[in-house]
């Protein structure tokens, strides 16, 4: 699916800032500025690359400023917003001025490069391209990443319609710091041939304009609209200290190549656009889909696959540009981002991987770095491990992968039912305890101090619904291990008849979690999965009153509500500072991946009828103007509970996309999509 973009969709420089485009390296390295070109994070970047995979980035180049210089002076086609320095505008930062009027958190701000005022086009295919018309003079840029490697190139093919010779002056600004760290005036930079060096890493630069060393210029406070609006740091700065210029004379043609990366050797930008538009039509053609944007989602979801070095396996990362390879996350997003597309190999190599660090009947929630020792704060990510490796074989029928990890799943079990960390243990009605003193452990894990916003200890619905299947699917798998084999149904059958404690009859529905407490009652997105999941915990009668009730209660076309709208808790903005964020992270916040869950479960109560069929079909469609609005081709983490309208959060999260890539799956099986 290709995206395009043009000036209506940057009317004023706020609105060019509402799309970025994102680019990975399999790496953990990204690629990630707006549709205007401009830094609206601290987070974006042209280079991101990652000297330790997946998680040890580092801010290379923060972004290009680009100007054309005619004999009457010079023309930014580049963008970016600059913050007033000590009540003044930054006086190194070139640029015209704006009023900062609609800026997303109401924020004037001082100087401005304006490029966007010239710029007649954005697009996304495989890759960001940015058309210009300035004076008779058009210029198509194109951007392109390097694949297995860190690297980035640019491409200019410029036309010059000017009666005069035109020069393009490229100026990197660079950071060279970890990722989400300011750059100091006291950093040392240093210009060797056509490489700089700075903190031990050095850039390598292949072009064929002119490569120019300058006097070191400081940019101070580059503004960040977006970080501005959830109170993360609001400015950043950079360092120029070379241009690359090309000139092109009057009535003529000519194409400034420029590629950066950190090793010697650099591919050229044209090999890198090939390598890239390959990679992604192999994706495609492997995942099957038929659905435009389903085949966007199956190509996009790769973006999220990186290699670990820690394990020498594959892992997923969460989410960009903020998150890492959590447990839970990967559990969930394995079932889409890998299996759905027919990436069963990567699913395998995954897979394993958390094998290998099970502990205690746990999953890792947060892979060990360096010295540090795996973090397993997460009830979910072992009973979703035995769930996904069910899927895997369903998919694959690979009985010699399943025999080699029923040790494993079994041992899960046998820890769960016995008692193991964080308060997680068996009860004596079958049903699994969750959660102790601070301890969040459910997917809803925010803990602020002393505070537990979204309070979740006892019995979670969903934790249980996992655990009934996990029950059976041990049962069902148990004649590849028959010595291993225990009676795992008799306890799946005393869990399902305990699972009635959830139901609350006065609304219809199933109960969040049972602690005595008001949180029992709230009704809340979690309850879907103990419909949409393989194994029935529920009678079919009440299975459909679950799926009607959270349609009325927490359904929007591009998520699940966290919390109902009428609970007195409910927060209908999630905006602001860390606090505020927090508390309203899981009290009404819109997810996008529950919905995955909840069309699984309507097309599951229905019977994957023809109509119902139908009626999913006709709501994904919403699917596809949510994949044109904030990180272009993907899907986010989050939007507002009141009116779900702008992206938030992750522009870009593995279990979002992962999940409604299952429900298209789904489709595709019972009559394709």
């Amino acid at each position: 699916m290709k995206f395009i973009y043009g000036k209506q969709d940057w009317k004023t420089f706020e609105r060019g800032e509402e799309n970025c485009y994102l680019m990975t390296n399999g790496l953990g390295g990204f690629s990630s500025l707006t549709a205007i070109g401009s830094c609206s994070r601290n987070d974006h970047a042209l280079l991101m690359a990652c000297v330790k995979s997946p998680n040890h980035r580092y801010n290379m180049i923060h972004r290009l400023e680009e100007r054309l210089a005619f004999t009457s002076g010079k023309i930014h086609i580049s963008s970016q917003d600059y913050k007033p320095h000590n009540g003044e505008g930054d006086k190194e930062a070139i640029g015209g001025k704006g009023s900062g009027a609609g800026d997303p958190c109401g924020t004037e701000t001082a100087r401005r490069e304006e490029g966007y005022l010239y710029q007649a086009e954005f697009s996304f295919e495989d890759y960001p391209v940015w058309s210009y018309l300035v004076k008779g003079v058009e210029i198509r840029k194109t951007a392109a990443l390097m694949q297995g490697g860190n690297g980035v190139g640019v491409s200019y093919e410029i036309r010059n319609g000017a009666r005069e010779d035109v020069v393009l002056e490229v100026l990197p600004h660079l950071q060279f710091v970890p990722k989400g760290t300011l750059l100091e005036r006291t950093q040392q930079f240093v210009v060797e041939g056509q490489s700089i060096f700075s903190e031990g890493k050095r850039l390598y630069c292949e072009t064929n304009g002119c490569f120019r060393e300058l006097s070191p210029v400081f940019h101070d406070h580059l503004y960040y609209a977006y970080d501005a609006c959830d109170g993360r740091r609001e400015t950043g700065s950079t360092l120029v200290n070379h241009s690359v210029t090309f000139t092109v004379p009057a009535g003529e043609k000519g194409i400034l190549n420029l590629v950066y990366g950190m090793t010697p050797e650099l591919p050229s930008v044209e090999e890198l656009c090939g390598d890239i538009r390959r990679h992604r039509e192999k994706l495609a053609q492997q995942a099957g889909f038929e659905d435009e944007a389903a085949k966007t989602l199956a190509v996009n979801a790769h973006q999220f696959i990186s290699y670990r070095a820690s394990t020498a396996k594959q892992t997923i990362l969460a989410g960009f540009p903020f998150f890492e390879d959590w447990g839970r996350d990967t559990m969930i997003a394995v079932n889409g981002c890998c299996l759905a597309t027919r990436q069963y190999e990567t699913a395998k190599s995954i897979l394993q991987t958390f094998r290998a660090y099970c502990k205690k009947g746990l999953m890792p929630n947060l892979f060990p770095e360096g010295e540090e020792n795996p973090g397993y704060n997460t009830v979910d990510a072992a009973l979703l491990f035995i769930l996904s490796v069910y899927e895997y074989y369903r998919k694959t029928k690979d009985s010699v992968f399943v025999k080699s990890m029923y040790d494993t799943m079994a041992d899960i079990i046998e820890w769960y039912r016995k008692g193991t960390d964080f308060g997680i243990k068996m009860d004596t009605d079958g049903l699994i305890m969750a959660g102790r003193d601070y301890d969040q452990v459910t997917w809803m894990d925010v803990r602020v101090g002393e505070i537990l916003p979204t309070p979740r200890h006892g019995k979670p619905v969903e934790i249980n619904a996992y655990w009934y299947n996990a029950l059976c699917i041990m049962e069902e798998l148990g004649h590849f291990c028959p010595e291993r084999a225990e009676d795992y149904g008799a306890l799946a059958m005393q869990v399902k008849e305990s699972f009635g404690k959830f139901w609350n009859g006065e609304a219809g529905c199933l109960k969040d979690v049972l602690s005595g407490t008001g949180a029992d009652t709230q009704i809340r997105c979690n309850q879907i999965w103990a419909v949409s999941l393989p194994f029935s915990v529920l009678p079919p009668e009440k299975e459909k009153q679950v799926v009607d009730v959270v349609f009325r209660k927490l359904y929007t076309p591009y998520g699940l509500r966290t919390l109902d709208p009428a609970d007195e808790e409910f927060k209908p903005f999630y905006g602001g500072s860390q606090l505020d964020r927090d508390l309203a992270y899981h009290q009404g916040t819109v997810w996008v991946f529950p919905l995955g869950g909840y069309y699984l479960a309507y097309l599951k109560v229905h019977g994957y009828s023809e109509e119902a069929r139908g009626h999913v079909k006709e709501q994904l469609e919403y699917m596809k103007a949510a994949l044109g609005e904030g990180c272009v081709g993907q899907l986010p983490e989050i939007y507002d509970g009141g009116n779900p309208v702008s992206s938030k959060g992750c522009f870009a999260q593995a279990w979002s996309v992962g999940e409604i890539l299952r429900v298209y799956d789904a489709l595709k099986e019972d009559g394709g999509v």
